[in-house]
């Protein structure tokens, strides 16, 4: 039987966890809550389309080369200290966002963003495990990670929301609020881990890694807009990328002290843990940013709609996590992330079979489902990635975590909405070739539909609707096959006593 809990102590790590999520979520969202206000944004300040992409892209960017740093400061400036100068800087840095007069300054100031907050998820998490004991983690990452789904399934609807209602700057003004709660929760509740130690920074270390994250970023964020390998520019981010990983690899087995322990590697549950990390960060941000354009631009769904149709996810997470909180500590933590993926592929396999006149029921029960085999996934899959790392490098795990996750979301969108692109313009040219008196299928006879714009312009409409949707159906396809071919993968993960018992 276990030995009872001071409810002080109780009380203490329930107001952790509220604010250390409530500090997760500001960042979650803040990753795609500006993407619904992009067309606000740029009537605003008078931008181009591409331009103000870079809204976008140098948040994700500064995030992803600043995630490693995170740990480096955690590990050196202690949890505590870390998670309240980003919290700071974050919020600050939103408001000046809102307050941009041009679109210069409100780039620098996103990436200025996105590098404050690329602490807050890692630190976050670590913050979770030491307060929790081993034996009650599952749980702790359970109520932890709400805030680290619910964040991208939230962004667009809110976004949309205070865009219409108000302006886009709210989009950035609504993290004031959270900011000063989580700092005040932090200055009150957090203490500094135990395993925080003096370290040498290892700037060659450092720089060469950021500018391979950096470089490979924005391939990925830009790569589709620019055609991809026929581009200079994503060619040459391309060899930047693989060069300067090169190095880094390289520096890293032969410094003393590296910017990355080595150690980390050789933990196998880390390693597995990482690709699966990546995979789920693929199915979750993926889906999130696939659905929105199909509702919206296919189904002709207006926003508020959109995020209401879209929202019960949220909710078949929130159940999956309440019962797999329990489950943990009694099953197989790799059966549960296993049921999770065969969840998250049915959900997907049944949206390859959407069609234009598919129900609201239908999506809402779809989004449900995918819901519930995440909230499977997310909280045993982290237990289970740090479950036999020793405590003193679990503060870098967390950020090599949290950037795998993002690198896979990364790597997701910028793969599926290339292959969108290039199956839909496929799709419509092997539509119009067959759209002639001559082919067997022509509904008219031998009639043509005549010269009248506006019937003519109907057609071109359905023409372009159809293929968008078979390109919708396809990139489905390609994420139910990514859930179900790892899946033998997670049984090189080792279960130690120490999770498989209550």
């Amino acid at each position: 039987m276990a030995p009872a809990v001071d409810p002080a102590v109780l009380r203490r790590r329930r107001l952790i966890t509220f604010t250390v999520m409530a500090a997760t979520i500001m960042h979650a969202l803040d990753g795609t809550i500006a993407n619904v206000a992009l067309p606000s944004i740029q009537g605003s300040l008078s931008a181009t389309q591409e331009q103000v992409s870079w809204v976008v892209t140098s948040y994700i960017v500064a995030s992803a080369i600043m995630t490693p740093f995170a740990g480096f400061c955690a590990t050196r400036f202690g949890l505590r200290r870390t998670l309240a100068v980003s919290v700071v800087g974050f919020t600050v840095v939103s408001m000046l966002c809102g307050a941009a007069q041009s679109l210069e300054q409100l780039v620098l100031f996103r990436a200025l963003q996105g590098g404050f907050g690329a602490a807050l998820v890692p630190v976050s998490q670590a913050i979770m495990m030491d307060t929790y004991p081993r034996e009650e983690q599952g749980k702790a990452m359970a109520m932890w990670g709400v805030g680290t789904m619910l964040g991208p399934i939230a962004g667009p609807s809110l976004g949309g929301w205070l865009t219409d209602e108000f302006s886009w700057r709210w989009v950035f003004y609504v993290n004031l609020p959270v900011g000063i709660l989580c700092t005040l929760g932090i200055l009150a509740l957090v203490r500094d881990s135990i395993h925080d130690r003096p370290r040498r920074f290892d700037l060659l270390g450092f720089t060469l890694l950021a500018v391979a994250i950096g470089a490979f970023q924005l391939m990925l964020d830009r790569g589709h807009m620019l055609d991809w390998f026929d581009s200079a520019e994503i060619i040459g981010e391309m060899l930047v990328a693989s060069v300067a990983f090169a190095m880094f690899l390289i520096h890293m087995m032969t410094d003393r002290q590296p910017f990355l322990s080595r150690d980390l590697f050789r933990d196998r549950n880390l390693t597995v843990g990482l690709l699966f990390t990546a995979l789920a960060g693929l199915v979750l941000i993926v889906s999130a940013t696939l659905m929105p354009p199909f509702l919206q631009q296919l189904m002709g769904y207006p926003v508020l709609t959109t995020g209401i149709v879209l929202a019960p996810r949220g909710a078949g997470m929130m159940v999956s996590m309440m019962l797999v909180s329990r489950l943990i500590g009694v099953i197989d933590a790799r059966l549960l992330i296993a049921v999770g993926f065969g969840l998250c592929a049915l959900s997907l396999w049944d949206m390859t079979l959407f069609n234009l006149n598919v129900s609201e029921s239908r999506i809402v029960w779809n989004g449900v489902l995918l819901g519930f085999g995440l909230g499977l996934v997310f909280p045993p899959l982290t237990v289970l990635t740090f479950a036999t790392l020793p405590p003193r490098l679990r503060t870098e795990g967390a950020a090599i975590n949290a950037l795998m996750r993002n690198l896979g979301a990364s790597v997701g969108i910028a793969v599926l909405v290339s292959t969108l692109a290039s199956n839909t313009q496929q799709n419509r040219a092997d539509m119009v070739e067959r759209f002639t008196p001559f082919h067997p299928g022509w509904p008219l006879g031998r009639g043509l539909p005549g010269a009248d714009p506006a019937l003519l312009a109907a057609w071109e409409a359905e023409i372009n609707r159809q293929a968008s949707l078979i390109g919708y159906l396809n990139d489905f396809r390609i994420m139910m096959i990514c859930s179900l071919i790892f899946i033998p993968l997670l049984f090189l993960m080792r279960r130690p006593a120490l999770i498989a018992t209550r």
